[in-house]
């Protein structure tokens, strides 16, 4: 199962910006012992969103699902904002980043990355 996003994802992700910010959903589900090494990469990856100008907008432990099919559950949940897909794509390109990214990869037995488009919020007018 992959955790990491290939080249080719990254490279479909930048084609399809629509311009503005983007939020990146991650749902995590931890090997046995993968919590300990993702909080190692956290902590670490704190410098480069803050580099590129991301924002960690929610962070959280999973519960028990209320709708969902069987094997839905997720460990974790993540939201982080990030000023442009351009910006994430270039933040996981970074030599230095890259050096932690085998603390996340043996972390996780399975991930969902969903880059988000933020809704136009109404006035209510």
């Amino acid at each position: 199962m992959a955790v990491d996003p290939a080249g080719t994802d990254l490279a479909r992700l930048v084609e399809e910006d629509p311009g503005g910010p983007v939020v990146m959903l991650n749902l995590l589900r931890f090997t046995p012992d993968g919590r300990a090494s993702y909080e190692e990469y956290s902590r670490r990856a704190g410098r480069f969103l803050q580099r590129y100008g991301a924002e960690l907008l929610y962070a959280g432990d999973g519960g028990t699902p209320l709708v969902a099919e069987e094997g839905q559950a997720w460990d974790a949940v993540l939201v982080v904002r990030y000023p442009s897909r351009e910006a994430f794509s270039r933040m996981v390109a970074d030599p230095e980043y890259q050096e932690i990214t085998g603390l996340r990869s043996r972390a996780l037995a399975e991930a969902v990355l969903q880059p988000t488009t933020p809704w136009p919020v109404s006035s209510g007018r």
